[in-house]
């Protein structure tokens, strides 16, 4: 394609995403509401495909469109129908605050576009890493940023998801799986349920050398589980008792023990090069792949599954 088609179709993508986040905010009815959103999402991730950033996109389509939108969708359900469309509108002092407050976010990003602009030329960011790879252990710069580079930053989102975790647990029981499929559904969800987890582990493989990585593995493992739940599982194949719970934790864990380990051998914390980064990488990719699924689908089942609590459910169910 030429330099005026790609502009035309990138055009065509900016006033999409823009008419969808309207509609999405604007809109009365609920329903149409998560609709548009999940719709947004897909035109998010194909604005990170076209950007070059296929692990990202991947990402924004697993988490952002799909898993965010199952959630809600999932929410409508458990909602009465009375409340499943809003007609009230916020009041003046809302509208007012929330326009005051989106002018603000413009013209903060306005004066950093202009300070990244005008101040004085500094080195590109993609030559000070594409100096250092050789000493990450890994050949994609992505993975190296997010697993070397920048490691606390990725500790702590992983952190993140973990307190978000113990956030769902507080909610209670799990809801209820859906009404178990019919032999066509239980058919297709006997195929794609095996490749979903086949594809997560070739992108946590490949995450070294290119776009991959345990986020985009991490949703597509959730997205298998998800699919489970689907077809009447209530939960969503997840393992039992303390497994799950060493599972769920193994994520912060593990990432936190390999930065500890490099401190205790005198290095700082989280800083490994040479040889060994690239194993402790992969070992810290593995169960931040794990954790991160785990959490996903637990989010999703909306709180405490009965294989978290394991037999102490069924202790206390029991007459």
């Amino acid at each position: 394609m030429t330099a005026g088609l790609w502009w035309l179709v990138d055009a065509m993508l900016i006033l999409t995403l823009s008419v969808l986040a309207a509609g999405a905010v604007g809109s009365r009815s609920l329903r149409r509401a998560v609709v548009l959103f999940i719709a947004f999402g897909l035109v998010t991730a194909l604005i990170w495909a076209r950007l070059a950033a296929p692990d990202v996109a991947l990402a924004e389509a697993a988490i952002g469109a799909g898993l965010t939108g199952a959630l809600l969708l999932a929410a409508l359900r458990d909602m009465p129908p009375e409340q499943a469309v809003d007609t009230t509108r916020p009041g003046l002092g809302v509208e007012l605050l929330v326009s005051a407050g989106s002018i603000g976010v413009a013209a903060l990003f306005g004066w950093a576009v202009w300070s990244a602009f005008a101040g004085a030329p500094a080195e590109r960011l993609d030559l000070v890493v594409a100096r250092a790879m050789p000493e990450s252990g890994v050949v994609n710069p992505v993975t190296g940023v997010l697993l070397n580079f920048r490691a606390y930053d990725t500790l702590l989102e992983l952190a993140v998801l973990a307190a978000a975790l113990l956030g769902i647990l507080a909610l209670g029981p799990a809801r209820r799986g859906f009404v178990p499929g019919d032999a066509v559904l239980q058919r297709v969800a006997g195929w794609l349920v095996p490749l979903l987890i086949l594809v997560a582990g070739y992108l946590l493989w490949v995450g070294a050398k290119a776009p991959g990585g345990a986020f985009q593995a991490g949703a597509l493992l959730a997205a298998a589980g998800v699919v489970v739940h689907l077809i009447g599982n209530d939960d969503a194949g997840l393992p039992t008792g303390r497994l799950l719970r060493l599972l769920a934790a193994a994520g912060v864990g593990v990432f936190t023990l390999v930065g500890l380990a490099t401190l205790h051998f005198g290095g700082a914390f989280l800083a490994y090069r040479g040889d060994t980064a690239g194993l402790l990488i992969l070992a810290i990719e593995v169960f931040a792949t794990l954790g991160i699924a785990i959490t996903l689908v637990i989010a999703y089942l909306g709180g405490e599954s009965a294989s978290w609590s394991g037999g102490r459910r069924a202790r206390e169910t029991r007459p």
